[in-house]
């Protein structure tokens, strides 16, 4: 059953969260996971307005995320976000 890391992104410094974007996709891949949305127009349809970025990644199962995120690789390219964005991230199995 796949698993789906959702994360709701408010950049602070676009330049310094640029290395974070050149990272995270290969730690991503090493797992299977792979981009569903990631940061693409959006419209509020509902509720408050959402204003940050928002990513959808597909991985093969929920385990996968969760190795993914706790992996060295991506680690690493969370030291890079680190002070350039404000991240809201969420594990959910799929149907």
């Amino acid at each position: 059953m796949p698993g789906y890391l959702i994360a709701r992104v408010q950049v602070h410094d676009m330049e310094q969260y640029k290395q974070y974007m050149a990272l995270s996709p290969g730690a991503l891949e090493a797992y299977g996971g792979r981009f569903i949305v990631r940061g693409g127009a959006h419209e509020t349809l509902e509720g408050p307005e959402e204003t940050g970025r928002l990513v959808v990644v597909e991985f093969p199962s929920v385990e996968q995320a969760r190795a993914c995120y706790d992996s060295a690789r991506y680690r690493e390219a969370k030291a890079k976000r680190a002070g350039a964005a404000d991240m809201q991230m969420v594990v959910v199995e799929g149907v």
